[in-house]
C-alpha cells in the first residue's frame, strides 16, 4: 500500500505558500486522487507539476498505481478551512445534515465554524407588506453536510 503521508509530503514540496491540499485519497487498488487549491486558483500546469513530482518519486516497478491530480472545482463542496477563508464574501449554498438549505454570503470562518449572511422577505409585525430582513447565521462544521459556491452567470 502506498503511504499517504509520503504523498502529502511530495505534494507540499511542490506547493507555494498560497496553495494548499484539499484532499488526498488512496484506494486499496492504489488509485491516488489528489485535490489541490490556491488563493488564486490552480493552473493545469501546476497540476501537471504536482503529478510529475509524485510520479517521479514513486516506483511503479515495486507497486503500480493510478494517479489523478486536479484542482478543487467550483461545483465541489468545501473540505478544508482554507477553502472557506478563500471564499469569504462570496455567495454559497449550505446544506445541513437535516436536509435544510440556506443561501447567503459567507462572512466569516474559523476552526469552530462559519457565519452566513442571509436576506429574505419576511412578514414583519405591524406591517402589511413583507420586507427584506438580513440575518447573520452561525454554523458549526459538524452540522453541515455540504457548503459550496453558488455559480451565477
Amino acid at each position: 500500500m502506498i503511504d499517504k503521508k509520503k504523498i502529502i509530503q511530495l505534494i507540499e514540496d511542490k506547493l507555494t505558500e498560497d496553495q494548499f491540499i484539499v484532499d488526498v485519497e488512496i484506494s486499496p487498488a492504489n488509485q491516488i486522487s489528489v485535490l489541490i487549491d490556491g488563493e488564486n486558483g490552480i493552473s493545469i500546469d501546476h497540476c501537471v507539476a504536482v503529478s510529475r513530482q509524485i510520479e517521479g518519486n514513486l516506483d511503479r516497478e515495486s507497486e503500480d498505481f493510478e494517479l489523478q491530480v486536479s484542482s478543487a472545482g467550483l461545483g465541489l463542496p468545501f473540505k478544508v478551512l482554507r477553502q472557506y477563508l478563500k471564499n469569504i464574501g462570496r455567495e454559497v449554498e449550505v446544506v445541513l445534515k437535516d436536509g435544510q438549505k440556506r443561501e447567503g454570503i459567507l462572512k466569516h470562518a474559523d476552526e469552530n465554524g462559519f457565519e452566513l449572511e442571509t436576506t429574505q422577505k419576511e412578514k414583519i409585525e405591524g406591517k402589511k407588506k413583507k420586507e427584506l430582513v438580513t440575518r447573520l447565521l452561525q454554523f458549526s462544521f459538524e452540522q453541515t453536510k455540504t457548503v459550496k459556491n453558488i455559480i451565477k452567470f
